[in-house]
């Protein structure tokens, strides 16, 4: 499965865009222009399906739906998020999915769901809120995307949000270097390192001229790197720059 398209609205420092997906993508920008907050869209689905995670604490996590919302928000002030997605089919079909959530908050400033919505190939799987949410609106302070129980036919939705790796290498090796201690598989790269240090030098040697290649586009004058480990037994790449 892969991700087409995305559309925000009132999500942190998005009004309202859309955003198409390729295979490769580049998403560049100054400082505080909402690169961060572009990529944290796709963290958020993966904390929602995430085992100890789910809507509630997804939201809370990012200090409540105030925090999250746009500050431009006005009158509509509901977070919508919506993601288009294509899977291939063993028998060379290629299926459409759609998922749509909106959110805001409750008079105790609880995050609840508005709308949640999932499509496949134009057929409509879900459309909340439903009969049983206007009995028991108390259901809407879930998605059914993080529930095993209702989630049956679009369950690899979920499946697929669970698999994201999201590989914010900048502010966890170089702002949070303890992050690799104690790590194994950590979907947002903490182990990136660590994982490279174990394997065999010729290997290693292979990933680090690609690294090094990479680096150099942003660092013109970088000359080599390095793996070495601190006093602590910490991986750190190490440079060698041209004068």
């Amino acid at each position: 499965m892969k991700i087409r398209k995305i559309a925000l609205k009132n999500w942190k420092n998005f009004t309202d865009v859309p955003v198409d997906i390729c295979d490769r993508m580049f998403v560049v920008g100054p400082n505080a222009s909402g690169k961060s907050n572009l990529l944290d869209v796709f963290r958020f689905f993966r904390d929602i399906v995430s085992t100890g995670g789910g809507f509630q604490e997804a939201v809370l996590r990012r200090g409540g739906v105030s925090a999250i919302r746009c500050l431009a928000a006005r009158r509509d002030s509901a977070v919508e998020l919506a993601v288009t997605m294509e899977s291939a089919e063993t028998d060379g079909r290629t299926t459409n999915w759609e998922y749509k959530l909106s959110f805001n908050q409750d008079n105790q400033r609880r995050p609840r769901v508005c709308t949640e919505t999932v499509r496949i190939n134009n057929e409509t799987l879900l459309n909340r809120p439903n009969d049983q949410d206007r009995k028991d609106p108390e259901q809407m302070t879930q998605t059914y995307l993080e529930q095993v129980n209702v989630n049956k036919e679009f369950r690899k939705i979920s499946e697929f949000f669970a698999s994201i790796r999201y590989l914010h290498l900048v502010p966890q090796l170089v702002r949070e270097p303890d992050r690799s201690v104690g790590r194994a598989n950590d979907p947002f790269g903490g182990d990136f390192l660590e994982q490279i240090a174990k394997i065999t030098e010729k290997t290693q040697k292979a990933r680090l001229r690609r690294i090094q290649q990479a680096l150099r586009v942003a660092v013109p004058q970088l000359e080599e790197i390095e793996l070495w480990r601190d006093a602590r037994g910490v991986p750190h790449l190490r440079g060698k720059y041209q004068h």
